[in-house]
């Protein structure tokens, strides 16, 4: 197995993962919190696919599915476009409601485009430094593997959400 086809087997587990948390809840129950400070079933899908949209076009230097694609436009949050959640205080975190079809369709153009992005990578690529302001400088693997592992961390956390969510019916 070679760098691209891991990065594949990873990102492709994403969606399933997504799709098992948001599985049975209903729009109310996807902006559900826990309490005032905890994030949403609803916030934490939002977020992840939009921290992978961001970094993923960023490094592939092309526009943001969100914006591109009208995504932005169908959500219609009181946001600014750029925001990916990154620092969201409560009150933000209760700015993101979404149902869950309109959740899934972002997540799968982001999908799509990440997959297309990463099938045209060789083992080579993945040494390009990204982001000179870390020491060491970032590179396009490391990238590709930060925002993996916070969108398979984020998946998991909603995946617990709804669990607890559904417990509480």
């Amino acid at each position: 197995m070679n760098s691209r086809d891991l990065l594949l087997d990873g990102y492709g587990r994403i969606p399933d993962l997504v799709r098992a948390a948001v599985d049975g809840l209903d729009d109310a129950r996807l902006a559900d919190r826990l309490d005032g400070a905890t994030n949403s079933v609803a916030w934490l899908v939002w977020h992840l696919v939009r921290v992978q949209d961001d970094h993923v076009a960023d490094v592939a230097g092309h526009e943001q599915v969100w914006t591109a694609d009208g995504w932005a436009r169908r959500f219609a949050l009181p946001l600014e476009d750029t925001d990916t959640g990154y620092g969201h205080d409560s009150g933000q975190v209760s700015l993101v409601r979404a149902p869950a079809d309109l959740l899934l369709g972002y997540l799968d153009a982001v999908h799509a485009r990440t997959t297309a992005y990463l099938r045209g990578l060789g083992d080579e690529d993945l040494d390009r430094v990204v982001d000179e302001r870390y020491d060491p400088p970032v590179t396009l693997g490391v990238r590709l593997v930060s925002v993996l592992d916070d969108d398979l961390e984020h998946a998991g956390q909603a995946a617990l959400l709804r669990g607890v969510l559904l417990r509480r019916s």
